[in-house]
């Protein structure tokens, strides 16, 4: 069910978010849902990461026995300590 919803903005905000919305193919609703979507959304794990962070989740399989501290242990010191 879609409700209607009065904002006062700046009129440039406007006219430039209706243009991006355009060029976008999408409406300025549209893209106001999505954002409010976005920033109100549960966070699923309450570790902190960021949303760049958190959309690698699962992208890669490790091995069953790679201890990760160690690996991240061992890059470092190649990294700094050459």
């Amino acid at each position: 069910m879609n409700t209607k919803l009065t904002l006062s903005l700046k009129k440039s905000v406007i006219e430039k978010a209706k243009k991006y919305a355009k060029e976008s193919g999408t409406s300025l609703s549209a893209m106001v849902q999505s954002y409010l979507e976005k920033v109100t959304q549960v966070k699923e794990d309450s570790a902190g990461y960021s949303p760049k962070v958190r959309s690698l989740k699962g992208s890669f399989k490790l091995e069953e026995d790679i201890n990760y501290k160690e690996e991240l242990n061992n890059a470092l010191e190649k990294k700094y300590l050459k």
